[in-house]
């Protein structure tokens, strides 16, 4: 068995582990850093992630604000927002050679559109700072002696280091490395997916989607989002939906993916705005077909067709012989209609867990273990989770910021 010693290691060449070798690499530049990763190619999520175009942050620039957006982890990341946030990781990549934008929804990309600016980005720093990268290397067992942690290899090989980093992501191999060295583990669920309604005649508008929709829960009213809502073949996606399952993952984990959804369609109005534009179409169009003349051009005909059934109007109805009954009922269907949830799908690839590393075992200072002197641990392996839009990026950013402003001794 060959034994080497070594200032730092990180355990995971993610996104994250390569932020923090960086960092740890400029601001100790005469020790040892290695990234240590169990698969061939290193960045693997950050090659997928925002359809290929990677995602890198959101162009929110108040630490508090950007809190928001993070159902796990909202008040622990306050502190370190104010050290490292969105401004600081435009400015650094930028800074690095990589040009990003801002696009209408702030979400920020790099302005060739493809991951790799990214990838390149981050492995040619990591390379010419000196940072050592192994990959197909899988790391067996982590054990902490005094103030040294000793890391195990398939290959037979010990490797010996005064400061380790667990950057593994969501995964059971890092979660068993955090337990192993005295952490706990909030049991990790998915975040971000979309919702299954079971009603064929909804799949059948497979595709339409509205701009401005109100989405909540039965499980929490109060809880609210605001965004384009996508009907698919097995119910309902979009961004207002992906964010509502990430604020009630655990909640909805707990009722086995059953909630009562209720979506207002129209945003933009209140329900006498919209009884004052029925009431508009009856006046104008009196013997026009309430199913193929609708008040509101944000709702694509077909969906409009679908609405007016589910109010319970013949394809017949003319708008001048509408009932009171039937107008309350397309009022209701379209400012609070209500759909059944019966199962989750996960969101493209873009999977994130809630769940991971205790917070309150974590300094968020230096992301150093408030149990295990030494051992730092950042990214998805934290039980932090955000909505979509770069949020997730953002922590791995911070986090990996920080994990390498901490000096380390010679062994």
């Amino acid at each position: 068995m060959t034994t080497n010693s070594h200032q730092i290691i990180i355990v995971g060449g993610g996104a994250a582990g390569f932020f923090s070798a960086i960092h740890n690499k400029k601001n100790n530049p005469d020790s040892t850093v290695i990234i240590i990763e169990k698969s061939p190619e290193v960045l693997a999520k950050v090659k997928v992630s925002g359809g290929g175009r990677c995602n890198v942050t959101h162009a929110c620039f108040d630490p508090k604000t950007l809190c928001d957006f993070y159902p796990r982890g909202h008040k622990e990341l306050r502190g370190p927002f104010h050290s490292f946030q969105p401004r600081d990781t435009m400015q650094w990549f930028e800074s690095h050679g990589v040009h990003l934008k801002i696009e209408s929804d702030n979400r920020v990309f790099p302005t060739s559109n493809t991951s790799q600016s990214i990838i390149d980005c981050l492995m040619s720093t990591a390379a010419d700072l000196g940072v050592n990268l192994w990959t197909d290397c899988q790391v067996t067992q982590i054990t902490k002696s005094d103030d040294t942690f000793s890391v195990s290899l398939t290959n037979g090989q010990d490797h010996i280091c005064q400061k380790l980093v667990l950057a593994t992501g969501s995964s059971r191999r890092g979660h068993t490395f955090a337990i192993n060295l005295g952490h706990t583990i909030e049991t990790p669920i998915p975040s971000l997916f979309t919702f299954k309604v079971d009603d064929t005649d909804l799949h059948e508008r497979t595709g339409l989607s509205v701009e401005n929709t109100i989405t909540y829960l039965s499980i929490d009213k109060k809880r609210k989002q605001i965004g384009p809502l996508l009907v698919t073949h097995w119910g309902m996606s979009g961004p207002g939906i992906i964010k509502l399952s990430a604020w009630h993952a655990k909640a909805l984990h707990q009722t086995d993916y059953q909630a009562m959804l209720t979506v207002n369609w129209l945003a933009n109005y209140d329900t006498e705005s919209i009884q004052t534009r029925l009431q508009q179409t009856q006046d104008q169009s009196p013997k026009k077909l309430c199913i193929s003349r609708s008040p509101f051009p944000e709702i694509p005909r077909r969906l409009w067709e679908y609405l007016v059934y589910r109010a319970g109007i013949a394809e017949n109805q003319t708008w001048n012989n509408l009932s009171n009954k039937h107008t309350n009922k397309l009022i209701h269907e379209l400012s609070q209609g209500q759909f059944q949830i019966d199962g989750k799908t996960t969101f493209k690839e873009e999977f994130v867990t809630c769940g991971g590393v205790t917070l309150s075992e974590i300094n968020f200072k230096t992301m150093e273990s408030k149990v295990c002197k030494g051992l730092h641990i950042i990214g998805e392996l934290l039980d932090i989770d955000g909505v979509t839009g770069g949020f997730n990026f953002q922590n791995t950013w911070t986090t990996g910021y920080l994990s390498g402003q901490t000096a380390t001794l010679p062994l």
